[in-house]
């Protein structure tokens, strides 16, 4: 089946940085673009950042755009969200998701929660 296994989430200071990784399996990894998501308390989830299925493109959300960066190694079958400069308004649990076409949502992780103090 397929599974979708967050970490790297915790505790960090505002201007600190958090790295994010997720494991993935039960699916040919390679031939699946990836995203993260975040839900943030009191709000509707929200897309964060995508990769194309070789790592040629990428989309971020405007709130993100030169702070965060995602990537993959689909000899790993891992999907990585490098998050630098980080704001309290980032706090929020982040979800890796499997895309389809259009990316239309496939399947989600459990998420993992980060928290930047303010």
């Amino acid at each position: 089946q397929v599974q979708l296994v967050e970490s790297g989430g915790g505790l960090v200071q505002p201007g600190g940085t958090l790295r994010l990784s997720c494991a993935a399996s039960g699916f040919t990894f390679s031939s699946y673009a990836m995203s993260w998501y975040r839900q943030a308390p009191g709000k509707e989830r929200e897309l964060v950042a995508t990769i194309t299925t070789a790592g040629g493109g990428t989309d971020y959300a405007t709130s993100v755009k030169g702070r965060f960066t995602i990537s993959r190694d689909n000899a790993k079958n891992t999907v990585d969200l490098q998050m630098n400069s980080l704001k309290p308004e980032d706090t929020a649990v982040y979800y890796c998701v499997r895309l389809a076409v259009f990316r239309r949502v496939l399947n989600w992780g459990q998420g993992t929660q980060v928290t930047v103090s303010s």
